[in-house]
């Protein structure tokens, strides 16, 4: 067989297996009823945390769910139950709900744990693909994830059902967060180090300059004074106050190109005959992502940064850029 033949094999073979995965999916989608709404309505009543328990290839997709509720506003850790058996199980209290995985529904370490769960006072959900499996029956509440093969050729390795549980969960999740009205800046605050977390949580105040960095002459200044100021400062303009320390314009990069152009002469002419009087500001409260949109949608660089009528800060695009925001 030629090298041409195997790569039209395994690309076959994996075509085969997203094709079959997919389905598997698409079929669940219509299979879900009642019974997720009755698993949604328990666990967005719950008190503690949304416990996931699963062993073996369930156990891993059970740590991605837990991690999936977690992030989106539903408290929730993933418990191994071997380590249950040797102590993790004080984990659980009775204001959790504890949600087993299991393909098969007659896993035996899952099937140990469930009078011990009784005992503490947890409720108990099942995900499996066995309505009449022990694990179904005695849980107080069953979801059914049907399988009709694994996309393993052997139908023997977890594929299609690893695959389906997590969708599953991350319908749970979902339907979690649309209950519980979860919104972009709730799932923010769980995510600060992240992209969404900085266009979310960074205000102008985080990026500013402010103090001796702010750009500053004042009203009759002349041009060839007012140019070392910006070049120092090194935000592209610089701002122009008048005798009360009020902001009465901003002086730019842009402003000076056409001061070159029109051949105005810098060593008479004085920044706020040429300054730029309708300027834009920012608030140090404002979402450093809102006032970025707003630089680009109206094409300036810098913004004085007010507050109370003060001027508290300057922002600058690159500053914003630099911080990761977009």
């Amino acid at each position: 067989m030629t090298d041409s033949d195997h790569t039209s094999d395994i690309l076959e073979v994996a075509r085969d297996v997203l094709r079959q995965e997919a389905d598997t999916v698409r079929a669940l989608a219509d299979h879900t009823g009642e019974s997720f709404v009755e698993c949604c309505q328990l666990l967005s009543r719950c008190t503690g945390h949304i416990i996931v328990i699963g062993m073996g290839k369930s156990g891993h997709i059970g740590q991605k769910i837990a991690a999936t509720f977690a992030s989106t506003g539903s408290p929730s850790f993933f418990v191994h139950p071997a380590e249950a058996n040797h102590g993790d199980l004080g984990m659980i209290t009775r204001n959790d709900v504890v949600l087993t995985l299991s393909n098969s529904g007659e896993t035996e370490e899952l099937l140990n744990l469930l009078p011990l769960v009784r005992q503490i006072g947890a409720t108990i959900i099942a995900l499996t693909g066995q309505p009449e499996s022990t694990l179904a029956r005695k849980a107080d509440l069953h979801l059914e994830i049907p399988v009709e093969r694994e996309a393993c050729p052997l139908n023997l390795a977890p594929t299609s059902s690893t695959t389906a549980t997590l969708a599953m969960g991350d319908a749970l999740a979902v339907a979690l967060m649309h209950v519980h009205g979860f919104k972009p800046e709730d799932f923010a605050s769980t995510h600060p180090g992240g992209s969404l977390g900085r266009q979310l949580l960074t205000t102008v105040r985080d990026v500013m300059r402010d103090g001796k960095n702010i750009p500053k002459v004042a009203v009759g200044t002349l041009l060839r004074d007012a140019l070392p100021e910006i070049s120092e400062k090194g935000l592209g303009m610089t701002t122009v106050l008048d005798e009360d320390g009020q902001v009465v314009g901003v002086f730019t990069d842009g402003d000076l190109r056409r001061c070159l152009a029109d051949e105005v002469d810098v060593h008479v002419t004085a920044v706020d005959q040429v300054m730029t009087r309708d300027f834009q500001t920012a608030a140090p409260d404002e979402l450093a992502r809102d006032v970025l949109h707003r630089m680009r949608d109206r094409r300036y660089n810098a913004t004085p940064v007010m507050q109370d009528g003060q001027l508290v800060g300057v922002l600058n695009m690159h500053d914003l850029i630099a911080a990761g925001l977009r």
